[in-house]
């Protein structure tokens, strides 16, 4: 009797690894170099997103609704950033490629938190160049500063939810088939992977988070702009249309940089055989890359923006000016 106990208490079990080795790009020669790229872009992400933090913040004119979506942005790219490649340069340049098991749901969760965040505020900025271009006369009765502000409190709220629970139910499986994870950081996917007993709600929970933070936000994304093309359509002259979707050209960079490299590693994955390294590569230059571009195209792309630089530039000079002899 005392056999059968043991043999089923062991069966209930449920054993954690005390670290895990990430492999990352594996049997590629330089590829310290990939990761020094990955290193500037974090340093030029990390910049180029505090410096529009700090304009949208102190600049009162910019004080709307779209730029509380774009302040969100550029915190979920910082945080996305930060979670991600530090802990990339740590393993991979400097060889220390294991991660405590506890570490290793932390990175999980605040890179997928951010990533998700990034993907509802895209929808959001849709919502707003929606109402803007569709309904122009009723805008500032549906979107302004406090509509907004509980628009992104949601947000944050429901993904925080979402993201935790995804991460909690990897407590509850057996990882001892391995702890090496095929990936560059904390992949939920590689992790439940390693599973030696039921993980079908992992994997359910991987299905709906690639429903409801990709899937669904894009399909929402384009058929809001189906609307707005519809509405532009409808405007008589050449240069109103233009007028119109000039607006939405910074936002369209954004989701076109966001969505075209995961939708392409997702197809190629399901499509073709992809290496482990190339997976890495693809899906790692689409975390990276993307925010270090976001603030270059809000800056080059937003005339507020640009107006509220020449005007903080001029007024710097203007003492300047007046301080030299005639």
């Amino acid at each position: 009797m005392s056999t059968i106990n043991a043999t089923f208490s062991q069966n209930i079990s449920i054993v954690h690894p005390e670290y895990f080795f990430i492999t990352g790009l594996s049997g590629i020669p330089y590829s310290s170099c990939y990761y020094l790229f990955l290193f500037f872009t974090y340093i030029i992400a990390v910049i180029g997103n505090s410096v529009v933090l700090v304009i949208i913040a102190l600049g009162r004119s910019l004080h709307s609704p779209k730029y509380i979506g774009v302040f969100n942005l550029a915190l979920a790219d910082i945080g996305e950033t930060n979670a991600l490649i530090p802990n990339m340069m740590k393993t991979f340049l400097f060889e220390s490629q294991y991660i405590s098991y506890n570490s290793c749901l932390a990175n999980m969760f605040f890179v997928f938190l951010f990533n998700a965040m990034k993907s509802f505020i895209l929808v959001v900025l849709a919502y707003d160049r929606f109402i803007a271009i569709c309904l122009p006369l009723r805008y500032h009765a549906i979107v302004n500063n406090t509509s907004m502000s509980v628009i992104f409190s949601a947000i944050w709220a429901f993904n925080t939810f979402l993201i935790a629970l995804t991460v909690s139910l990897i407590t509850r499986i057996s990882i001892c088939k391995s702890n090496v994870i095929q990936s560059y950081f904390c992949d939920h996917g590689p992790v439940y992977r390693l599973a030696c007993n039921n993980n079908s709600i992992n994997i359910f929970m991987g299905i709906l988070n690639t429903v409801v933070c990709l899937v669904a936000p894009l399909i929402i994304i384009v058929l809001s702009y189906l609307g707005i093309f519809l509405a532009v359509s409808r405007i008589t002259t050449w240069e109103g249309r233009f007028k119109a979707l000039k607006t939405c050209v910074s936002h369209l960079l954004l989701v076109g940089f966001f969505f075209l490299p995961i939708i392409s590693t997702y197809t190629a994955a399901l499509m073709l055989s992809l290496s482990p390294n190339a997976r890495v590569i693809s899906t790692s230059l689409a975390y990276a890359v993307t925010p270090m571009l976001n603030p270059i195209i809000y800056v080059l792309n937003t005339a507020e923006i640009k107006d509220l630089i020449r005007k903080v530039l001029k007024n710097r000079s203007a003492p300047i000016r007046e301080s030299i002899p005639k």
